[in-house]
């Protein structure tokens, strides 16, 4: 007897609520993805209860389920086969409470994080996480896979605004554990375990996540630098002259400045093209006047000292749009090649060697191809971007990642900053992980989903014989 994957969903969820096979080709597996959606079905729950439903009848019948957000990963983290069925948390998007006083919002897991951001601008208040994909991108998503962006070095990763979270385990089981306290050390913090694990552990379906109050006075600089050095020390600089109002400090190679203020990019340069590095400073204060004049202050003595080369001062929010609007075109490295995109942390430190040696390694054994480097150096994160010609993506892929890895491990780097592992960077795990970590995480996933069925060969294989670190 052949199992009606697609009547048994809509027994639950209704006949709107399912999308059959033939029905997903229409659908762009994710950002940068030429390819479409493949799974038996697409399921669209509206409710925790609807998901507890479909993961009991998934669980009892061993069918693989993968959860999706917003599709804007780039580690094939949310890919399925043929046989699984995708969870969509599409219609998952109510905003159920903000609360001015306690500074917390509780939201279902496909709320988008710029509807989020927009709802409690309302309120004068701010929800701090920030990328690029903020459109799409969703907050049980930003919760799967521990997301950072723009702000992490003013308030840390998707993690630390999380307060509380309602999760639904493979086999149906709710686990609701929407706290709203920033203190409680009652026992265990069970939803740490499920930030960051990518939709292998279980689904989130509902979130309460800590608000700030709105800043009042935003100031921000493009800054040249023409030494890696000089960089390290203008973040000390800008941390210490800014009196904790620093939000961002984002590094650009100049091959990366080049080809975002460039044509056919849209941007055009605030200054010149001919420094070694780059860096977008942002303050994010409550004090119009004094903010404003500290921060002139800061990038005026970093310049008399010789520290920065040449600053751009933003004179409005429209140039402060502007210079974000700059950092955040990474569709330029999809001109004239095929992009192999990284996302790697390591010791600020190290960051001038590993750059260099990675740009060596590739000219020998890659040829032709371009090299991009940008990223948060403040909270030593960066995204490394090598394109090659479309006729040679599949074969190079395997050798440049070698390339962009392996040398982590010597400077206790990550292979993962904020991305997340997915099917791309599982290899490379050991790089950064060691095997009695490996080992408690397969532990764990054994524990909470002892049938397999969550996100399956994800991050790890069960079995999975990981090389030595």
């Amino acid at each position: 007897m052949t199992l009606d994957i697609v009547g048994s969903l809509r027994s639950i969820v209704g006949d709107g609520g399912v999308l059959e096979a033939s029905e997903l080709s229409k659908r762009s597996a994710g950002t940068y993805r030429f390819d479409t959606l493949k799974a038996a079905a697409l399921v669209r729950p509206t409710s925790t209860q609807q998901v507890s439903e479909i993961l009991r009848w998934c669980h009892a019948n061993g069918i693989h389920v993968v959860t999706h957000g917003g599709l804007t990963g780039l580690v094939h983290g949310a890919d399925a086969e043929p046989s699984e069925v995708i969870l969509s948390l599409e219609r998952m998007r109510a905003i159920e409470e903000i609360d001015p006083k306690q500074r917390t919002a509780v939201v279902q897991a496909g709320v988008p994080l710029q509807a989020l951001q927009e709802e409690v601008d309302k309120h004068d208040l701010a929800f701090p996480l920030d990328l690029g994909s903020r459109g799409s991108a969703t907050l049980g998503g930003n919760a799967a896979t521990n997301a950072g962006g723009n702000r992490v070095i003013r308030y840390g990763m998707t993690r630390d605004m999380i307060l509380g979270l309602e999760v639904v385990l493979a086999d149906g089981t709710v686990l609701s554990s929407l706290n709203h306290l920033i203190k409680n050390n009652a026992g265990y913090d069970l939803k740490q375990l499920f930030i960051g694990s990518e939709g292998t552990l279980g689904v989130i379906t509902r979130l309460v996540l800590r608000l700030r109050e709105k800043p009042l006075a935003t100031n921000m600089a493009f800054v040249g630098l023409d030494g890696f050095d000089a960089v390290a020390k203008f973040l000390k600089h800008c941390d210490r002259a800014l009196g904790g109002t620093l939000s961002a400090f984002e590094v650009m190679w100049q091959s990366y400045y080049r080809l975002i203020t460039t044509p056919p990019a849209k941007g055009r340069p605030p200054i010149g093209q001919d420094h070694t590095y780059y860096v977008l400073v942002e303050s994010q204060g409550s004090d119009l006047e004094l903010d404003g004049q500290r921060f002139t202050a800061a990038m005026e003595t970093a310049l008399e000292s010789g520290l920065i080369a040449d600053a751009a001062i933003a004179q409005s929010e429209e140039d402060c749009r502007a210079f974000w609007a700059l950092r955040d075109d990474v569709g330029q490295v999809l001109q004239g090649g095929l992009p192999i995109v990284f996302d790697v942390s390591l010791p600020i430190a190290a960051m001038e060697g590993y750059a260099e040696t990675l740009r060596e390694t590739l000219d020998s054994e890659i040829g032709e191809h371009r090299l991009w480097i940008f990223g948060h150096l403040g909270d030593g994160n960066l995204h490394v971007v090598v394109q090659v010609k479309p006729m040679e993506y599949l074969a190079l892929r395997p050798k440049v990642e070698a390339l962009v890895y392996r040398p982590l491990a010597a400077c206790n780097g990550s292979v993962s900053a904020e991305h997340g592992v997915g099917l791309e960077k599982k290899p490379y795990l050991y790089v950064s992980r060691s095997a009695n970590e490996i080992a408690l995480m397969r532990t764990l996933k054994l524990a909470l989903d002892p049938k397999g069925i969550l996100n399956p060969g994800k991050i790890f294989d069960p079995g999975q014989t990981l090389g030595a670190r």
